[in-house]
């Protein structure tokens, strides 16, 4: 599942590189790109590559931010493994093999892991490094702990932990990878963090300085919506 918001220049090489992967895979797949609003020809061209490529296919989305979007792709997805794939493939789509192996019986869910023993940073610069790791701080001290790098966009999910987490997001912006973890970890779902190869892409839409004040007030947000009792309706 693919969230996408004004990605005409990099949607298609990707798909590409995804559904020439997949085609050597033993098991079946589906990819679906969700397109937030985009305002660029990106629904159109994924539309067009859908058109010939049967497992991919296009949602349109309203303009409601990455948490909307990832949100409604992860529960119209079909798979008995659902993982969430940023546009940019800035992880290595052949990564994803580490991801599946012990889905559904050592863990419910595997976050992809840029900070984890054994991962690699390419190319990001100090600075963005600098705020993804003040933000972490933010992360561990304010919503959940525990967790290395909370904020990479790669993601799997069984479709129990899927089913159970995603119902209960309300975050639409960038803390919504926070709440789902947060949300994992309230009902007991069992989490691992897989080190990846990440590389830094310079077309990145994160602004350092203003998404981590953003994603700080959201993590904040996450423990008061606890306080309230958004996420007690599992509960008996």
């Amino acid at each position: 599942m693919i969230p996408a918001y004004n990605e005409e220049t990099r949607i298609i090489p990707s798909l590409e590189k995804i559904v020439a992967f997949l085609r050597e895979q033993t098991y079946s797949a589906e990819v679906i790109v969700v397109d937030d609003g985009s305002t660029d020809g990106t629904a159109r061209l994924v539309e067009e590559f859908a058109g010939k490529h049967p497992i991919v296919s296009l949602i349109r989305a309203n303009h409601g931010g990455k948490g909307h979007v990832v949100r409604t792709g992860m529960l119209a997805a079909r798979g008995r493994t659902r993982f969430m794939c940023d546009a940019d493939l800035s992880m290595p789509i052949e990564e994803i093999g580490k991801f599946f192996p012990g889905l559904g019986n050592e863990y419910d869910i595997a976050i992809g892991s840029r900070e984890a023993p054994g991962a690699k940073r390419i190319g990001e610069p100090a600075l963005r490094h600098l705020m993804g790791r003040v933000f972490n701080l933010i992360v561990r001290l304010v919503a959940v702990g525990g967790f290395a790098d909370t904020q990479c966009g790669f993601k799997c999910f069984s479709q129990k932990a899927t089913e159970l987490v995603f119902p209960l997001q309300t975050m639409d912006g960038w803390a919504f990878d926070v709440e789902l973890l947060f949300v994992a970890r309230k009902y007991g779902l069992r989490i691992a963090e897989m080190p990846i190869d990440w590389y830094y892409m310079s077309s990145s839409k994160v602004s350092p300085a203003r998404d981590t004040y953003r994603m700080f007030r959201e993590a904040l947000s996450v423990r008061v919506n606890d306080w309230r009792g958004q996420y007690d309706c599992l509960k008996s």
